[in-house]
């Protein structure tokens, strides 16, 4: 029993010790919490080490309780070396999950203030994590007297078997890294992959990047054949996007006028279209000019984002053409003459005809050149 007396004292003074530090964590938090806003940088930093700091009120209570029996020698020199290797660990373990904590949530706000478009992947989160939890756990290890040299040395031999039977895996995990600090593309932006995959991005995970398609069929992509491709944002710099239509007139037309109409036509339905944009206002250009049959005329807007394009393509066509037909323009189309000629013979009227004996005569057709469909002319071989 005599040992065991030696550690009433102690034991009551670790209680008390501890139970104090509780409640001064307690008042320390609360008062912290109501200063700090609800998505604020304090508000994560509390989130962050609510669990650690029950740990760093154990170290504290058992530092307190190690100095005060030291002072009264209470404790033996033993046992007293015994608690200091103690409290080490426990101080060693509890910073390394306080860090591994802190590091996290830093690392989920950094991706959500530069704007991923949703929850940002583990991958970046869990990696780092990882890395802290290693470091700390050999610092332990140092700390416990353990020998880690052997470790490192199995360690990396054993990281070397595994490097080498894990090459695609492991190729794909490095892939997403580079992906995640490149940062080509990030989750909710609409992308295009190689020339096939095309869609918005649901998440980069430690093998694979998963893209979801305009037909609500996510695509799953390695991603070392992600880093390898060309890649287009159509997020980058920014979403919206110009939109060229074409609209083809008669020769007939006049330009400026039609330039009007078009410019006229596309600014009204930019208060009326959903996802066509009024700012930059639009224009229309004689673009690509001077077509076979027509001129050829290219109306420039710009449209919300990349899968806008397609309704308000829609729209705005409809709209262009019935104000074409309502001011009397019109949109030609291409059109041929056939001559049919009589071995060497003068030529005949177009129509299907035969040549004596049941055979047909020879046919050439001839493109119409301007309004007044002049045929070129063509000697007799």
């Amino acid at each position: 029993m005599a040992p065991m007396q030696h550690l009433v004292w102690p034991g009551l003074g670790f209680a008390v010790a501890l139970v104090a530090v509780v409640a001064l964590r307690w008042a320390l938090m609360t008062v912290l919490t109501r200063w700090a806003s609800g998505t604020g940088a304090l508000a994560a930093f509390l989130q962050a080490v609510r669990l650690p700091s029950l740990l760093w009120c154990g170290v504290i209570a058992l530092y307190v309780t190690i100095e005060v029996a030291s002072e009264a020698e209470v404790l033996p020199r033993r046992l007293t070396r015994e608690l200091t290797t103690v409290l080490q660990a426990s101080i060693i373990l509890s910073v390394t999950i306080t860090v591994a904590g802190i590091v996290g949530t830093l690392i989920t706000r950094a991706g959500e203030t530069r704007a991923l478009g949703g929850p940002v992947t583990g991958l970046a989160r869990a990696a780092s994590r990882l890395i802290v939890l290693a470091v700390g756990s050999l610092v332990l290890l140092s700390a416990l007297g353990i020998q880690i040299a052997p470790i490192l040395t199995a360690l990396g031999v054993g990281g070397l078997a595994v490097a080498l039977a894990l090459q695609d895996t492991l190729s794909n995990l490095f892939a997403g890294m580079h992906l995640l600090a490149d940062r080509p593309i990030r989750v909710g932006e609409y992308v295009k992959i190689a020339d096939s995959v095309e869609g918005y991005v649901v998440d980069v995970g430690w093998r694979s990047t998963r893209v979801r398609m305009l037909q609500n069929n996510v695509v799953v992509v390695p991603n070392k054949k992600v880093a390898e491709s060309i890649i287009t944002n159509y997020d980058l710099p920014q979403s919206r996007l110009a939109l060229q239509i074409r609209v083809s007139v008669g020769y007939e037309s006049e330009p400026d006028r039609v330039e009007a109409l078009l410019v006229d036509e596309t600014t009204r339905a930019a208060r009326e279209v959903p996802g066509l944009l009024a700012d930059p206002p639009p224009t229309a250009r004689l673009i690509p000019g001077f077509g076979e049959s027509s001129l050829d005329f290219t109306v420039v807007c710009q449209v919300t984002s990349f899968v806008d394009q397609y309704p308000v393509q829609h729209e705005l066509r409809k709209r262009i053409l019935r104000r074409l037909r309502g001011e009397g323009i019109g949109m030609p189309f291409p059109t041929r003459t056939v001559e049919l000629r009589e071995g060497g013979g003068e030529p005949r009227e177009s129509g299907a005809s035969r040549a004596p004996g049941g055979g047909l005569r020879h046919a050439r057709a001839f493109p119409d050149r301007g309004e007044h469909g002049e045929r070129d002319q063509h000697e007799n071989g």
